[in-house]
């Protein structure tokens, strides 16, 4: 009879423990860190957003001095100083396309 109640007391503790989901069983240390990490990512992502706006304000001074410096040279010369803004225009926008490819 103490085994028959015993084993059915381990079935109900097992279906208990079956019942819920892997997922729906967090402890309070677990809940804590999912938090840690929704704010980690969230100031991530901030930052990023501001990192890509100031790139973008740099992109824009260097594509209209690109485009002053091209309206005034010769159109049979390109300068060294015309390739190296072109280049660092690259650079810059293959860094704020990195970053919103991210997430």
């Amino acid at each position: 009879m103490r085994n028959l109640i015993q084993t059915i007391c381990w079935l109900c503790v097992a279906a208990a423990l079956t019942a819920i989901s892997p997922g729906q069983r967090q402890f309070p240390d677990e809940e804590k860190s999912a938090k840690l990490k929704t704010d980690q990512l969230e100031r991530i992502l901030k930052e990023d957003h501001r990192k890509s706006l100031d790139d973008s304000t740099e992109l824009i001074k260097l594509s209209e001095a690109l485009k002053v410096e091209l309206e005034k040279a010769d159109p049979h010369v390109l300068s060294v100083s015309a390739l190296r803004k072109t280049e660092e225009i690259e650079k810059i926008a293959k860094r704020i396309r990195s970053r919103m490819r991210r997430y």
